[in-house]
Protein backbone atom coordinates (compact mmCIF):
# COMPACT_ATOMS: atom_id res chain seq x y z
CA UNK A 1 0.00 0.00 0.00
CA UNK A 2 1.33 3.38 -0.98
CA UNK A 3 1.87 5.88 1.81
CA UNK A 4 1.64 9.53 0.71
CA UNK A 5 0.47 12.29 2.99
CA UNK A 6 0.17 16.07 2.77
CA UNK A 7 2.82 16.67 5.43
CA UNK A 8 5.51 14.76 3.56
CA UNK A 9 5.43 17.08 0.53
CA UNK A 10 7.97 19.87 0.43
CA UNK A 11 10.08 22.07 -1.81
CA UNK A 12 13.86 21.96 -1.57
CA UNK A 13 16.91 23.04 -3.50
CA UNK A 14 19.82 20.63 -3.80
CA UNK A 15 23.40 21.54 -4.67
CA UNK A 16 25.11 19.91 -7.64
CA UNK A 17 25.27 16.14 -7.21
CA UNK A 18 28.10 13.93 -8.46
CA UNK A 19 26.78 10.42 -9.11
CA UNK A 20 28.47 7.14 -10.03
CA UNK A 21 26.61 4.00 -11.01
CA UNK A 22 24.90 2.24 -13.90
CA UNK A 23 22.87 3.57 -16.80
CA UNK A 24 19.78 1.48 -17.56
CA UNK A 25 18.55 1.76 -21.14
CA UNK A 26 15.68 -0.48 -22.22
CA UNK A 27 12.13 -0.38 -23.62
CA UNK A 28 9.82 1.70 -21.37
CA UNK A 29 7.83 -1.27 -20.07
CA UNK A 30 11.04 -3.00 -18.91
CA UNK A 31 12.33 -0.34 -16.49
CA UNK A 32 10.38 -1.78 -13.54
CA UNK A 33 12.30 -5.05 -14.06
CA UNK A 34 15.71 -3.72 -15.14
CA UNK A 35 16.18 -0.95 -12.53
CA UNK A 36 15.98 -3.37 -9.54
CA UNK A 37 18.54 -5.64 -11.27
CA UNK A 38 20.93 -2.70 -11.76
CA UNK A 39 20.29 -1.61 -8.16
CA UNK A 40 21.29 -5.05 -6.88
CA UNK A 41 24.41 -5.00 -9.06
CA UNK A 42 25.29 -1.55 -7.66
CA UNK A 43 24.87 -2.87 -4.10
CA UNK A 44 27.20 -5.77 -4.89
CA UNK A 45 29.87 -3.46 -6.35
CA UNK A 46 29.54 -0.44 -4.00
CA UNK A 47 32.98 -1.13 -2.49
CA UNK A 48 34.59 -0.43 -5.90
CA UNK A 49 33.36 3.18 -5.92
CA UNK A 50 35.58 5.77 -4.27
CA UNK A 51 34.45 8.78 -2.19
CA UNK A 52 30.88 7.55 -1.58
CA UNK A 53 28.83 10.01 0.50
CA UNK A 54 26.20 7.54 1.81
CA UNK A 55 26.54 3.85 0.88
CA UNK A 56 23.10 3.07 2.31
CA UNK A 57 21.30 5.37 -0.16
CA UNK A 58 20.94 4.85 -3.90
CA UNK A 59 19.93 7.69 -6.19
CA UNK A 60 18.03 7.26 -9.43
CA UNK A 61 18.24 10.03 -12.04
CA UNK A 62 16.28 10.53 -15.25
CA UNK A 63 15.00 13.20 -17.63
CA UNK A 64 11.24 13.02 -18.21
CA UNK A 65 11.37 14.56 -21.69
CA UNK A 66 14.92 13.96 -22.84
CA UNK A 67 16.16 16.06 -25.74
CA UNK A 68 19.26 13.99 -26.58
CA UNK A 69 20.23 10.32 -26.67
CA UNK A 70 22.70 11.01 -23.85
CA UNK A 71 19.78 11.85 -21.53
CA UNK A 72 17.71 8.78 -22.43
CA UNK A 73 17.40 6.06 -19.79
CA UNK A 74 17.66 5.82 -16.03
CA UNK A 75 20.79 6.09 -13.89
CA UNK A 76 20.98 4.15 -10.63
CA UNK A 77 23.88 5.46 -8.61
CA UNK A 78 25.41 6.66 -5.37
CA UNK A 79 26.58 10.17 -4.59
CA UNK A 80 30.32 10.81 -4.42
CA UNK A 81 32.30 13.80 -3.19
CA UNK A 82 34.54 13.68 -6.25
CA UNK A 83 35.09 11.47 -9.30
CA UNK A 84 38.06 9.15 -9.00
CA UNK A 85 38.77 5.95 -10.95
CA UNK A 86 35.22 5.20 -12.11
CA UNK A 87 34.86 1.38 -11.96
CA UNK A 88 34.63 -0.64 -15.17
CA UNK A 89 31.13 -0.66 -16.64
CA UNK A 90 29.97 2.26 -14.49
CA UNK A 91 29.32 5.86 -15.48
CA UNK A 92 29.60 9.29 -13.86
CA UNK A 93 26.76 11.80 -13.99
CA UNK A 94 26.64 15.40 -12.73
CA UNK A 95 23.22 16.81 -11.83
CA UNK A 96 23.24 20.61 -11.50
CA UNK A 97 21.83 22.45 -8.52
CA UNK A 98 18.04 22.51 -8.93
CA UNK A 99 14.80 23.15 -7.07
CA UNK A 100 12.48 20.21 -6.47
CA UNK A 101 9.05 19.34 -5.19
CA UNK A 102 9.53 16.27 -3.00
CA UNK A 103 7.31 13.49 -1.72
CA UNK A 104 8.23 10.30 0.13
CA UNK A 105 6.78 6.98 -1.01
CA UNK A 106 6.79 3.83 1.10
CA UNK A 107 5.32 0.78 -0.51
CA UNK A 108 5.44 -1.20 -3.73
CA UNK A 109 7.75 -0.19 -6.55
CA UNK A 110 4.72 -0.48 -8.85
CA UNK A 111 2.89 2.24 -6.86
CA UNK A 112 5.58 4.90 -7.33
CA UNK A 113 3.65 6.21 -10.36
CA UNK A 114 0.66 6.89 -8.05
CA UNK A 115 2.87 8.92 -5.73
CA UNK A 116 4.11 10.91 -8.73
CA UNK A 117 0.52 11.61 -9.82
CA UNK A 118 -0.28 12.98 -6.35
CA UNK A 119 2.91 15.05 -6.36
CA UNK A 120 2.11 16.49 -9.80
CA UNK A 121 -1.37 17.51 -8.59
CA UNK A 122 0.18 19.16 -5.52
CA UNK A 123 2.73 21.02 -7.70
CA UNK A 124 -0.03 22.42 -9.88
CA UNK A 125 -2.26 23.31 -6.92
CA UNK A 126 0.70 25.07 -5.25
CA UNK A 127 1.35 27.16 -8.38
CA UNK A 128 4.74 25.66 -9.19
CA UNK A 129 5.73 24.67 -12.70
CA UNK A 130 7.29 21.30 -13.52
CA UNK A 131 10.47 21.31 -15.58
CA UNK A 132 10.45 18.08 -17.56
CA UNK A 133 13.59 18.50 -19.69
CA UNK A 134 16.08 18.37 -16.82
CA UNK A 135 17.18 15.79 -14.24
CA UNK A 136 14.69 14.34 -11.76
CA UNK A 137 15.83 12.25 -8.80
CA UNK A 138 14.69 9.33 -6.70
CA UNK A 139 16.55 8.81 -3.42
CA UNK A 140 16.11 5.22 -2.26
CA UNK A 141 16.53 4.54 1.46
CA UNK A 142 15.43 0.90 1.02
CA UNK A 143 15.31 -0.89 -2.31
CA UNK A 144 16.04 -4.60 -1.78
CA UNK A 145 12.35 -5.61 -1.66
CA UNK A 146 10.38 -4.21 -4.62
CA UNK A 147 7.15 -4.58 -2.62
CA UNK A 148 8.50 -2.43 0.22
CA UNK A 149 10.63 0.48 -1.02
CA UNK A 150 11.27 3.74 0.80
CA UNK A 151 12.02 6.46 -1.72
CA UNK A 152 11.94 10.25 -1.88
CA UNK A 153 10.77 11.50 -5.29
CA UNK A 154 12.34 14.78 -6.45
CA UNK A 155 10.42 16.41 -9.31
CA UNK A 156 12.20 19.47 -10.77
CA UNK A 157 10.20 22.70 -10.52
CA UNK A 158 10.49 26.44 -10.90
Amino acid sequence: MSEVSQENRSVTELPELKLVGFRVLCPGNQYAVEIPKASLKLSERINEIRNVVNPSQQIGAFVVENETENEDGYWISVEVTKYENIPNGMVALSVPSQRYAVVRHKGSNNEIKDAYEELHKWIEKSNYQRITNTWHLEKFNTWNDTENVDVELFDTIM
